[in-house]
């Protein structure tokens, strides 16, 4: 295991800070988001000055890749492909 500088430690705090804000940034944007739309209720566009708010309901299929593996196991796995990725974490 190699052992890091201090610069990365700052780094590494600094990154921490930043991804903290992101969290806090994405709950207000959620809020702001969600009283937006009690507001807009059923309606999908909304005028407000000089912006065009819309929340349209979208459809969408999905393959069902779990029910397949359950009903055609040896096709399924046939088919799976392995990928290898490396994941970045950081943990105190």
């Amino acid at each position: 295991m190699k052992r890091l500088k201090a610069e990365n430690d700052r780094q590494i705090k600094e990154l921490q800070e930043l991804k903290h804000l992101r969290e806090e940034l994405e709950a207000e944007i959620t809020a702001i988001e969600d009283e937006i739309k009690q507001t807009m209720g059923e309606e999908e566009t909304l005028f407000a000055g000089a912006f065009k708010v819309t929340w349209k309901t979208v459809a969408s299929s999905r393959f069902d890749s779990s029910r397949f593996k359950k009903d055609h196991a040896a096709l399924a796995e046939a088919y799976t492909k392995t990928t290898t990725t490396r994941r970045f974490t950081v943990s105190a």
